[in-house]
């Protein structure tokens, strides 16, 4: 009797590539994933709980060094510096979202309309976004405070269009691109307008562009704040800032320079963490990119 033959052997599926794995690939991407994760940790933990008040003021215990009660100190007040350091990145938080906002609904817009609509149009975009790069953020907070005073109202306004043009380049370079694709005539035979082409078709295309962007505009969005709150346009009491802490530490560095040191130090890895996040972003969503690196 003839053997049966052997059973086919299945090929064993391939194994999914691990999130690890896929996160050592991008380095750059998992330590900035790492830094804004622990600044968003600070920024919920500091609306819920947080060691000791930061608005109640206790000169008795002013400028203390970090102990178990304070754990990062007393400011000239006695107000806690780490409670003050959580509720700012709240503070931070809040100004970079909605700054960033602003400017990427406005701008992307702006940039979609310039894309589609070639001719006078385009150019009229292109140069109202000039005329917005010539006002810097400090100018324009400073313009606002001007007629409606100080508050970080004004702050996130004046940052907010300041991202506007930024976006507008980017949207419109992206769009520019997908717009002579094959798919975009397909749908412009299929009696698709330029408005619902954008929405449907464009815009998807462009979102990593315009992730990318978002990111390290927040970036930059923490900055302006920490300094328009520094110069006292942003922030004013009692709200708490990065920048403010800074401003009233300045004349304390010789007698108590980690006041200066802890809010500045939040700032960097702020700032760090979101550079880092995008630069990755860019890299994992373009191969292209990290190939050439």
């Amino acid at each position: 009797m003839p053997a049966a033959p052997p059973a086919p052997v299945s090929a064993a599926p391939r194994p999914a590539r691990s999130v690890l794995a896929w996160l050592r690939q991008h380095p750059s991407l998992a330590l900035g994933g790492l830094l804004v994760a622990l600044w968003l940790l600070a920024a919920v933990v500091g609306l819920l709980w947080h060691p000791a008040s930061a608005y109640e003021v206790d000169l008795a215990a002013k400028l203390q060094t970090p102990s178990a009660h304070h754990w990062l100190g007393t400011d000239a007040l006695g107000r806690d510096v780490a409670a003050m350091l959580l509720l700012g990145a709240g503070q931070a938080l809040l100004v970079g979202a909605l700054a960033v906002a602003i400017g990427l609904v406005l701008g992307s817009a702006l940039g979609l309309l310039a894309a589609a609509r070639r001719g006078w149009l385009e150019q009229l975009v292109l140069r109202l976004a000039d005329v917005a790069f010539a006002f810097p953020a400090v100018l324009l907070a400073i313009m606002l405070t001007a007629v409606y005073g100080p508050g970080l109202l004004n702050a996130i306004l004046a940052i907010g269009l300041f991202n506007i043009p930024v976006f507008v380049r980017v949207a419109r370079a992206s769009a520019q691109v997908v717009w002579t694709r094959d798919f975009i005539l397909a749908a412009r035979i299929s009696g698709k307008g330029g408005w619902r082409i954008s929405l449907e078709h464009v815009l998807p295309n462009i979102a990593p562009a315009l992730l990318v962007q978002a990111t390290v505009q927040f970036a930059v969005a923490i900055l302006l704040e920490a300094a328009l709150s520094y110069l006292g346009l942003g922030a004013q009491p009692p709200q708490l800032s990065w920048g403010r802490m800074l401003s009233e530490a300045q004349t304390l560095l010789w007698q108590a320079p980690l006041l200066a040191l802890w809010p500045g130090l939040a700032i960097v890895l702020a700032v760090l963490g979101l550079n880092l996040l995008g630069d990755g972003l860019r890299d994992a969503l373009d191969p292209r990119l990290s190939q050439q690196r």
